[in-house]
């Protein structure tokens, strides 16, 4: 099976050494990406971790195609424990970072210790350089990368960083590449920022060469010459669509569809889009630079996850006060998903819904730990009974805008993803909004969604954007990685089931995989789906099946 090369760079903060480890034998097992993190955090994470304490780990990793030229491979993974749901995460994010940080030669960095002051560093083919940037304490996004190209001379495409939201733990901070580019979901930019780490840079010539089949450019060429609307309006294309056939979440849950729907949805995001934006080697260009030409607001989005988040959700319907929130959480760092969701939940306790000013000025609170921005930095979970609002949330994760009240499938989704209620661990949404599957009814959906989290498992793996399924399909992926699709889906099933049992090692069990809403006859197909995956009746993995791959940790 084909996968990612090069060795594990280990970087340990709190006394500023770094190795460089051999993993040869979990690539090989494990093909990249998510699937690689998730095993090292699987064994090399004490399962007692604090995920705000120096033991924790916090990893990024790539995949083989990222050293195609294929289009849809623009991508990165990053794993660590969540300070937001208290288990393993996974995110990926896409932008310009992937292909720089394999020319170092590594393909996976992990960042474990704590510093006793504010850190970038800097990772090159030749060694690592620690840095101490107290100038950049509660620095914004861009600034870091203002700071990086005056003294390094390296721009946003060879960065990660952190903004004020990760240094003042705020437990949904993203980490940032490429300024607007999120690896979004579980608080991964508070890991970074317990350890005092407000970026690290890649730079080198010392790619490993990965040779691919010849099918790698008729995915670039359909790539190209496709006219799909995602590529003008991105995900928002679906926003009306969603709206009025299904139910696109308003005022904190309290409505199922948007009066203002079009005024936030994809043709009002395509009146605003002045550029065509891509991700790396990419020829689908389907991201969305946005400019406001009144204010002189720029920003790339928003997708349709912010548009609900920080618009429906808030009951905002001005198309430019959802651009200036997610400029906002960009800048600051943090996810515009769990961050929107959480200042809905405010403006509901307030009765004041609609109120984009108040949004904004919130949201930034919030980044800062300022006033009542301190308690909401803690997420919906942690919050709402001092809102007096429902706890909205599975496994203490905000849900994404796919409505598991009228999409059942992905309601069982949210109920039994690790992750909790995130949008693309298992994609049952697609499904059931074409049709292809019964939105009604959650029994008989088991197996579906088992192959669901298996192949996006493995799409984690490679790493492949979600949005190459249709050009990127079954028959090339076992040409592109040398191997079987059934092998290629147990790659991402043993990783699910590396994420579930670190876990239960921390707790968790049937009593988590439920959702806050009622949906028909979970219960049952709860068990269903364990059945489907072989585990316990409650909810955890048998005893001895999780192999350990992983070098031991130091």
């Amino acid at each position: 099976m084909r996968h990612a090369q090069g060795p594990l760079l280990s970087v340990d903060v709190s006394d500023r050494s770094a190795s460089r480890i051999d993993i040869d034998d979990v690539l090989e097992a494990t093909v990249g990406g998510r699937a690689t993190a998730t095993a090292l955090a699987h064994d090399r994470i004490p399962f007692d971790a604090d995920p705000f304490g120096p033991e924790n780990r916090a990893y990024l990793s790539t995949g083989p195609l990222q050293q195609s030229q294929m289009s849809f491979t623009g991508r990165m993974n990053m794993t660590g424990l969540s300070p937001l749901t208290d288990g393993l995460v996974s995110t990926n994010a896409g932008g310009y970072l992937s292909r720089n940080f394999a020319e170092t030669g590594i393909s996976v960095l992990e960042v474990v210790g704590e510093s006793d002051e504010l850190l970038a560093i800097h990772v090159t083919d030749s060694g690592v350089e620690f840095e101490a940037v107290p100038e950049l304490e509660n620095a914004l996004v861009p600034e870091v990368s203002d700071y990086m190209e005056r003294t390094r001379d390296l721009g946003p495409e060879n960065c990660i960083a952190i903004g004020p939201a990760g240094e003042n733990l705020v437990r949904f901070a993203s980490v940032m590449t490429f300024d607007s580019r999120a690896f979004g979901r579980g608080g991964l930019g508070a890991v970074l920022g317990s350890k005092n780490v407000k970026c690290v840079t890649f730079e080198g010539e010392s790619a490993p060469t990965v040779e691919f089949p010849a099918v790698q450019m008729d995915v670039h060429q359909e790539a190209a010459e496709s006219d799909d609307r995602m590529k003008r309006q991105g995900t928002t294309g679906g926003t009306e669509f969603i709206n009025d056939n299904f139910s696109l979440p308003t005022r904190y849950f309290e409505d199922y569809e948007f009066e203002h729907a079009a005024d936030i949805g994809g043709n009002a995001v395509e009146e605003k889009k002045y550029k065509r934006g891509a991700c790396s080697a990419c020829a689908y260009a389907c991201k969305l630079p946005t400019r406001d030409e009144e204010t002189g607001l720029e920003t790339e989005g928003p997708e349709f996850e912010t548009v609900y988040a920080c618009g429906s959700m808030q009951g905002v319907g001005n198309i430019v006060d959802v651009m200036q929130s997610n400029e906002l959480c960009d800048t600051l760092g943090m996810d515009t998903i769990s961050g929107g969701v959480t200042v809905a939940a405010y403006l509901k306790s307030e009765d004041a819904f609609g109120d984009a000013d108040l949004a904004h000025e919130v949201t930034e609170q919030i980044a800062y730990r300022d006033g009542i921005g301190d308690t909401l930095a803690e997420g919906v979970h942690r919050c709402h009974d001092a809102l007096g609002v429902e706890d909205y949330t599975v496994k203490g994760m905000e849900f994404a805008a796919h409505d598991g009240r009228v999409l059942h499938g992905q309601g069982l989704s949210y109920a039994v993803a690790n992750r909790g209620a995130d949008h693309m661990y298992a994609g049952m949404l697609g499904l059931e909004y074409s049709g292809e599957l019964d939105p009604e009814g959650t029994l008989g959906k088991a197996e579906t969604l088992v192959e669901q989290e298996n192949r996006n498992g493995f799409r984690d793996s490679g790493v492949v954007c979600a949005f190459g399924g249709d050009y990127v399909t079954d028959e090339r992926l076992e040409e592109l990685f040398d191997a079987d699709f059934d092998d290629l889906l147990a790659v991402g099933a043993a990783t699910v089931e590396r994420e579930r049992h670190f876990n239960n090692e921390r707790g968790f069990d049937v009593e988590d995989d439920w959702t806050p809403y009622e949906l028909p006859d979970l219960e049952q197909a709860v068990q269903e789906y364990y059945d489907a995956r072989g585990w316990n009746d409650d909810g955890t993995i048998p005893a001895d099946s999780v192999e350990r791959v992983s070098p031991a940790a130091d």
